[in-house]
């Protein structure tokens, strides 16, 4: 424990003190008596002496507690730093409107996001952004520690977000390679998530593919969709909501090309359980070294001596006005 303010102790000499004068001054005769009346001495009784030394010493250690509240004591506890374990990760999340089929339940866009926040919770130290593409790629949160934040904009990402048509791999994978270009972490991946096959956008997937890999950049690029077609429901302007028919269309060949150009790995999931393995394999990528700062967590421990103070005051005051009330 330490003192922010130590010097406010000095402020218990005058409390002490002003106790011992009051403990201390004579006691004179409180009544007048006629001349010539005979007066017997008796010693004073112990709610008497309890009367005169109880109040002012309950009020000095009171005030004497109110100095060490403004003394502000404090707990603090030190963590070491050191090594520890960790990558810079950039998650890019396919939101066209295939990504509404219901092959996933309930839809594949919603396990996908189910999978990433029960991923990014199981991390501790990782940078981690998040970007979403359709026909256009489009940063949702920047490489961050703060998980609640990434978490809030992961829960905010909805199908056909970015309102542009198809689906741009090669767009949403340099979008990643873009947040993780000039990370000084020895470790460096993305996350490709996709159900189609890149139909639009500025950017090959392979050109992209190739500046990760310049860049030291590992891609996981991951396939969701069933074998075979699928549906999904929209809001068709003429006939309200609809079902409609997904075909599969997962360019496998394309994801295995992006792996293997960066050294990563491609997969495909075809329901939520293997989505969550897929997932889960990835969390067991190899970690790289980074340093750790020294951090010292400071926690207030005013409170206990003010309430304390509060408390005695409480006490000498109902001492005072009950069993040791005095007369003059």
């Amino acid at each position: 424990m330490r003192l922010l303010h130590p010097w406010a102790l000095a402020l218990c000499v005058p409390a002490l003190a002003a106790a011992a004068a009051a403990l201390l001054r004579p006691r004179g005769a409180r009544l007048g008596l006629p001349a010539g009346a005979i007066v017997r001495a008796r010693r004073p009784t112990l709610r008497a002496r309890a009367s005169r030394v109880v109040p002012p010493a309950l009020q000095a250690a009171a005030l004497c507690l109110i100095a060490l509240a403004l003394a502000r004591p404090q707990k603090t506890v030190v963590m070491a730093g050191g090594d520890g374990e960790g990558i810079d990760i950039a998650l890019s999340i396919d939101s066209s409107l295939s990504m509404q089929a219901v092959d996933f339940k309930p839809t594949r866009l919603d396990a996908a996001k189910a999978t990433a926040r029960r991923f990014v919770l199981g991390r501790a130290q990782d940078r981690i952004s998040l970007t979403t593409f359709g026909g256009a790629p489009l940063l949702l949160c920047p490489p961050t520690i703060d998980y609640d934040a990434l978490l809030g904009r992961l829960d905010d990402l909805s199908s056909d977000m970015t309102r542009a048509e198809g689906t741009a791999v090669g767009d949403g994978l340099a979008a990643a390679v873009a947040r993780l270009k000039d990370s000084s972490a020895k470790s460096k991946v993305a996350i490709l998530l996709t159900d189609g096959r890149s139909n639009t956008g500025v950017i090959d997937p392979l050109t992209a593919a190739k500046a990760a890999a310049s860049f030291g950049i590992k891609v996981y690029a991951i396939g969701v969709a069933s074998k075979g077609d699928s549906t999904m429901t929209i809001d068709d302007p003429r006939y309200g909501r609809v079902t409609v028919p997904v075909t599969d269309d997962l360019d496998e060949e394309l994801l295995a090309e992006i792996a293997r150009l960066t050294g990563g790995k491609a997969y495909r999931a075809q329901d939520g359980a293997e989505l969550k393995g897929v997932f889960a394999e990835i969390d067991r990528l190899e970690k790289s070294k980074v340093a750790l700062p020294r951090i010292t967590a400071v926690g207030d421990l005013h409170v206990w001596p003010l309430a304390l103070a509060l408390a005695l005051l409480l006490l000498e005051g109902a001492l005072t006005a009950g069993p040791l009330l005095r007369w003059p």
